[in-house]
């Protein structure tokens, strides 16, 4: 089970990104679509969660395997990787995403730009590379979501 809360040092924060500054994560806010890549992972699974918060509408891509994972957290579209909708990203609704929080490698910005709205943002890969380097010998990585 996924606790509701959990603690950690300041020091192994990082500020929300400013792509997801709009984020109320109470449900109040306009629904958005949200693209989360790699959502079976650590940072994925956290990332799912805290959007159904936000009434967002969350399509998730992951490894076959774990489609009933991904769904339990509250992912409303689900991608295999490796099918073709899941290479390319594509909406099973043909939904174009808001905001891409973008936690897999190896998939190109074009891949990712197609598939944003006019005015949809991808979350930057410089707050992980950040929350990385504060973490305890390197296991913990990701956008750690958090306001002052």
């Amino acid at each position: 089970a996924l606790a509701e809360y959990v603690a950690v040092n300041e020091g192994s924060t990082v500020s929300r990104p400013p792509e997801l500054a709009g984020l109320k994560l109470d449900g109040t806010g306009l629904e958005v679509n949200v693209l989360v890549t790699a959502a079976s992972g650590g940072v994925g699974q956290y990332a799912v969660q805290l959007l159904k918060l936000e009434n967002a509408h969350i399509t998730a891509t992951f490894g076959a395997r774990n489609m009933d994972l991904v769904r339990s957290l509250g992912a409303d579209e689900v991608l295999d990787y490796k099918a073709p909708n899941g290479v390319a990203l594509k909406s099973p609704s043909g939904r174009k995403y808001d905001v891409i929080i973008h936690c897999a490698h190896n998939i190109p910005w074009s891949t990712l730009e197609a598939n944003l709205t006019s005015k949809g943002k991808r979350t930057s890969n410089s707050k992980a590379e950040e929350a990385w380097a504060k973490s305890i010998d390197g296991h913990a990585t990701g956008n750690i979501l958090v306001e002052p």
